[in-house]
């Protein structure tokens, strides 16, 4: 286990910790990393093996799905379907606060979305967690927290929760909003709002239908 101090800035310690967190994920093993809400814990979310360690660290039933974070809308098509409205809520909102829950592509495994034909895309606006996922391609998004914990919004937090069996914590201080992001499924033209983050449904339904 190791903590590595990074900073928005991107200066040449933050590059440096950022690139032995990806070798981490390539590794299979699991990273926490910041967000513009609160911290994430991550892996590959290819690597099945990988995917049942985090369930079995952060104690989340299987049947509950993970999220997927991306770092461009390029890469949300390795993830999921790229519908109209799902391209109105990225051009409007992300990076940011928002997970959109849409059709998820076919290599996606069933692990990730509990056995179900939808996923949840994030991009965080945050750039330490950007230029690890450009290093990693798509990583698990998930609230770096034991289930049913408080969100972490401090390294300090998640180390409590996860000790070592996360290999890398990336340290950028207090997360921004402390808030997780909004959850929006989208399915059949119908928006539906999940949980409420910083994003309100009327931002949403104005992207979507102005």
């Amino acid at each position: 286990m190791r903590i590595l101090k990074c900073k928005n800035s991107l200066d040449k310690e933050s590059i440096a910790a950022i690139e032995q967190a990806a070798k981490d994920i390539r590794d299979g093993h699991l990273v926490v990393y910041p967000t513009e809400t609160v911290y994430g814990i991550g892996a590959n979310p290819f690597d099945q093996v990988a995917i049942k360690k985090l369930f079995v660290a952060k104690k989340r039933p299987f049947d509950m799905a993970l999220s997927v974070a991306v770092c461009d809308k390029d890469m949300v098509e390795q993830i999921a379907i790229m519908s109209r409205p799902v391209e109105k809520l990225i051009d409007a909102f992300l990076p940011g606060p928002l997970t959109i829950i849409t059709d998820k592509n076919p290599n996606v495994p069933d692990m990730v979305t509990a056995m179900s034909h939808k996923v949840g895309i994030r991009i965080p606006d945050n750039k330490v967690a950007l230029e690890l996922i450009k290093r990693t391609g798509p990583l698990v998004a998930t609230s770096a927290n034991l289930h049913s914990h408080p969100d972490a919004t401090t390294v300090e937090e998640a180390q409590r929760d996860f000790g070592e069996s996360v290999a890398t914590y990336l340290d950028d201080g207090t997360t921004g909003t402390g808030r997780p992001s909004t959850i929006v499924w989208i399915s059949e033209g119908k928006v539906e709002i999940i949980r409420q983050g910083d994003i309100s449904k009327k931002q949403i339904e104005d992207a979507l239908y102005a």
